[in-house]
C-alpha cells in the first residue's frame, strides 16, 4: 500500500530572508509548514550565524535546485580582526587573541586586491562537506581534523565598505564554493594577526536578490493562501540562461513519455534546453547532434 502523502502539491521559489540563530533546515521546515507542501529544499545552506537570502524550492521546484547550486553568491560581512576561533566566526571557541597592527588604506587595498580572481582555498573543518561519508563539522566537534585539499573558487569582486577599531566590513562578490570564514581568516593571516567573521548575510544568490526576500514573520503576516502561493517564484525562472524551445502538442506527448522528437528550429545549439507547450513549462531537454531532443528532466506542475 502507497505512502499517503503528508501536504499538498504547490511548486515554486521562496525568496526567504534567514533570521539568524537557526540552521537552515529549521529555516526550511518553517517555510514548508507554513505552505504546507508535500516537498521542499533549500539551494546552499548558510550557517546559523549567517542572515539573508536563502532560496526555498517546493514541490517540483526542488528539481532545480541543482542548478542553482551553481550559481554566484554576493555577501556583505563584518570581519574582526585580532581574533581566531574554531569554527572561523564568533560562535565558536576563542584559540588567540592578538593586537591588530596599524593597517592603512593602501596596505588594505592591496591585501584585498590580492584575493580578487581565481583562487585556491582549503575548506574549513566546520563545514557540510563529507569524509569517508561523514560531514566534517560532526568530525571537528569530535574534536578530529583531516586534511582538506584546496579548492579553487572565484572572487569577483571586494569592495571594503569600513574599517574601524578592528572591524572590516566587506561587499564580497564570489563564486560557488566560496568560504567566506575562510576568506576571514586568510585576510587575518595576511596581517599576521588572524581574524574572524563576526556577521554574514548573503544578499544575492544568482538572479535573486535580497531586495526581493521576505522573512518568515513577514511570510506569516501574508493574510491568504493565494497571497501566499502568488509571491512564488516560477519553477522555470533560475533557468533563464538555458535556451527555450517551444514544441507543438504531438510532440508534447512524445515528450512526456520520454520519447525523443524533431527539433523545430535548427538554431539551438547542442545542450541543455527547456522545453514549452503554449508557455506551459515542460521541463528541460538535450539537443542532440542529430537535431532531436531528448526529454531529461521532466517537471508535473498541474
Amino acid at each position: 500500500m502507497a505512502r499517503r502523502k503528508k501536504g499538498r502539491d504547490i511548486h515554486g521559489i521562496v525568496l526567504l530572508d534567514k533570521r539568524q540563530g537557526i540552521s537552515s533546515n529549521k529555516a526550511l521546515q518553517e517555510v514548508k509548514h507554513l505552505y504546507n507542501a508535500n516537498k521542499a529544499g533549500h539551494t546552499g545552506s548558510l550557517d546559523p550565524l549567517a542572515t539573508g537570502l536563502l532560496p526555498i524550492c517546493l514541490g517540483e521546484a526542488t528539481k532545480v535546485s541543482a542548478y542553482m547550486l551553481e550559481d554566484d553568491k554576493r555577501y556583505q560581512t563584518v570581519i574582526q580582526l585580532g581574533v581566531m576561533t574554531d569554527t572561523g566566526d564568533v560562535d565558536g571557541k576563542v584559540l588567540e587573541v592578538k593586537e591588530v597592527p596599524e593597517i592603512s588604506q593602501q596596505q588594505l587595498a592591496a591585501c584585498l586586491a590580492g584575493f580578487v580572481g581565481e583562487i585556491e582555498q582549503v575548506p574549513p573543518m566546520y563545514s557540510a562537506l563529507k569524509h569517508n561519508g561523514k560531514k566534517l563539522y560532526e568530525l571537528a566537534r569530535e574534536g578530529i581534523t583531516v586534511e582538506r585539499k584546496e579548492r579553487k573558487i572565484t572572487i569577483y569582486a571586494i569592495e571594503c565598505l569600513n574599517f574601524s577599531d578592528g572591524l572590516l566590513t566587506l561587499d564580497v562578490q564570489c563564486s560557488k564554493g566560496t568560504y567566506i570564514r575562510t576568506l576571514a581568516e586568510d585576510i587575518g593571516h595576511a596581517f599576521k594577526c588572524g581574524a574572524t567573521v563576526k556577521e554574514l548575510r548573503r544578499t544575492a544568490a544568482g538572479m535573486f536578490k535580497l531586495d526581493d526576500a521576505l522573512t518568515i514573520e513577514q511570510l506569516k503576516a501574508i493574510p491568504t493562501d493565494d497571497a501566499l502561493q502568488a509571491i512564488l517564484q516560477a519553477v522555470d525562472k533560475p533557468l533563464q540562461a538555458i535556451p527555450a524551445v517551444n514544441i507543438s502538442c504531438s510532440d508534447m506527448d512524445l515528450v512526456v513519455q520520454g520519447q525523443q522528437i524533431l527539433a523545430p528550429v535548427q538554431d539551438v545549439r547542442q545542450g541543455l534546453c527547456r522545453l514549452y507547450n503554449q508557455q506551459q513549462f515542460l521541463g528541460l531537454g538535450e539537443m542532440l547532434m542529430n537535431a532531436k531532443i531528448q526529454p531529461r528532466k521532466l517537471f508535473k506542475l498541474n
